[in-house]
């Protein structure tokens, strides 16, 4: 089992990778803030799946869902800030 979980550990890796590029590379805002979101969503599982690998699972949820929280307010922040601004960032 714990192999099945550096298997996915690893996917989620490059999946983070490949969006750092759609964050860094989008082409219109929305793009980017998309990217953000889903590496927040990633790092949280990631979080979650280091945790049962190295049997520290109660230490690591802790700091998962402290991630996760921190990720949703800055994806409501940033939100808000765009709604404000408009969309010229396109």
């Amino acid at each position: 089992m714990e192999s099945l979980f550096v298997v996915v550990s690893i996917g989620l890796v490059v999946l983070i990778l490949i969006m750092l590029y759609r964050v860094f590379k989008g082409p219109t805002v929305y793009d980017r803030l998309n990217g953000l979101i889903v590496i927040a969503a990633d790092v949280t599982i990631l979080l979650v799946l280091i945790g049962y690998i190295n049997d520290r699972a109660d230490m690591f949820i802790d700091i998962a869902i402290t991630y996760a929280i921190l990720g949703f307010i800055t994806f409501v922040v940033l939100a808000k800030y765009i709604e404000i601004r408009g969309s010229n960032y396109d």
